[in-house]
């Protein structure tokens, strides 16, 4: 930091050095005050880096509904109903007497009063033993029963356990010593660490040619949603990535997040469809077609209207969701909007633009020296030159119903891998990176199937996976 011996000398002797010194530190300051003002509301940070200060929540597109929050007038509601049949019977007997003095153990019973009471019964390892016949021959040879397929070992766990197991790790998140904790507590068994890794790499293992089936659909979707979240493996950074689609999902680790981690990853290379993505410049070098997500761009004019105080922002909010609104409905009894409705839109989204660039017109330079390298833009002027540059991106929604208006799908199905983070820590190491994108793409696919996790799991590993 200069000294105010030092600005009084520079100011005596070179003043224009000293009006960029100040216009640096203006510029300095007005950066960080953009960056102070930005939270999950107006950008694409997180809820969880606002911290304890309350954040402006975005505006619902569905807008205010006027009603009271829980249950509606007329709502049946749910609770626990009775089952014709209970899994045991406990017959309470009057063994007194009645007021009159008689006994009541004598007098046959007319009714029942009944109660069910919905419980789990204890939980404990079951041990199957496998006994294969032996047998002699008259001529002397011996002759062995075969075992069942799979028990191949004098002990060995089960598939339920297993899958137990990958539910409690992998799709609850729980690590390896509270895994061991809980299964010790709850079943009254002791298992190792070093089981549990063993169960995980023959999980990993088994999904293999799954995985691979998982990848091709997704290739072959007309819709793809593509996005990657930063996680630590050995505390180094890494980028998990997905491709997802409403049926399949897609995970990658790599130690990088941009063109040369999804030319490996293999997906976008091959893929032929609508990518929809939130504007990252590794995307756009794909050739594909391209959807962007407008629930970024919603933040990023919430932005602009409210630290600029640029109304064109705010019409373009209004424009967008208003546009989106008419799809949702149009969808319901039509395959497309009408050419002239899409033409009202287009004018609007145009003249929204021409109003932005009149408040933000481009600088005199006339007067200024000429300087090196690319011009700087201010963020208004970034995010108009998109609107521009992208308009076909960006409106892909209303030129296609197939085309979502966002990508939430691919922001939903990475949430887990910060979950993940939070309650497990980093992983170890590669290998475990990848064991467990592959797992959770196959969790994350059977779900999507409306598939029961656990019941996929014991198909796993009675070596009948699903998508196989």
């Amino acid at each position: 930091m200069m000294t105010r011996d030092e600005i009084k000398s520079m100011l005596e002797h070179d003043p224009d050095l000293v009006c960029d010194f100040i216009i640096a530190l203006m510029e300095r300051i007005e950066q960080l005050e953009k960056r102070l003002s930005q939270d999950s509301h107006n950008s694409s940070k997180p809820p969880s880096s606002d911290g304890l200060k309350r954040s402006k929540k975005t505006s619902s597109l569905k807008g205010k509904s006027n009603k009271k929050s829980g249950g509606q007038k007329g709502h049946n509601g749910s609770h626990l109903n009775m089952v014709a049949t209970s899994d045991q019977t406990i017959i309470h007997k009057l063994d007194n007497n009645c007021g009159c003095g008689h006994p009541l153990t004598d007098i046959v019973c007319s009714d029942y009063k009944k109660r069910q009471v919905f419980d789990l019964p204890p939980l404990t390892i079951e041990v199957t033993e496998h006994r294969a016949e032996v047998k002699k021959c008259l001529c002397g040879k011996i002759h062995v029963a075969d075992f069942p397929a799979g028990v191949n070992r004098p002990t060995q766990y089960g598939p339920r356990i297993k899958s137990h197991i990958i539910y409690l790790m992998v799709y609850q998140h729980i690590p390896y010593e509270r895994t061991v904790e809980l299964i010790s507590d709850v079943f009254k068994h002791t298992i190792s660490q070093g089981t549990l890794y063993n169960v995980y790499q023959a999980c990993y293992d088994g999904l293999e040619h799954t995985d691979s089936v998982i990848k091709e659909q997704v290739i072959n979707s007309d819709v793809v949603h593509v996005d990657e979240t930063g996680t630590s493996v050995n505390k180094s950074n890494h980028w998990i990535h997905t491709a997802s689609t409403t049926d399949f999902t897609y995970y990658a680790c790599h130690e990088k997040r941009g063109f040369r981690a999804m030319n490996d990853i293999g997906i976008l290379p091959a893929y032929k469809g609508t990518a929809i993505h939130d504007f990252w410049s590794s995307y756009l070098k794909y050739d594909c077609q391209h959807g962007l997500c407008n629930a970024h761009h919603l933040r990023n004019l919430t932005y602009i209207a409210e630290q600029y105080q640029q109304s064109w922002a705010q019409d373009m909010i209004i424009l967008l969701v208003n546009i989106k609104k008419t799809v949702d409905t149009y969808k319901t009894t039509h395959h497309c909007l009408s050419k002239h409705l899409i033409q009202e839109f287009e004018t609007i989204y145009q003249q929204i633009l021409t109003s932005g660039y009149e408040v933000n017109p481009p600088p005199d330079e006339t007067s200024q020296k000429p300087k090196r390298g690319r011009k700087k833009r201010s963020e208004p002027v970034k995010l108009l030159d998109r609107f521009k540059d992208y308009q076909n991106e960006i409106l892909a929604f209303m030129y296609n119903f197939d085309i979502p208006f966002d990508n939430n799908l691919a922001e939903r199905d990475l949430r887990m891998i910060k979950l993940h983070q939070k309650i497990s820590g980093q992983f170890r190491n590669p290998f475990a990176a990848s064991m467990f994108c592959r797992i959770r793409s196959y969790i994350s696919s059977v779900k999507k199937h409306n598939i029961n996790v656990m019941d996929s799991l014991i198909d796993l590993f009675n070596g009948k996976p699903v998508f196989s």
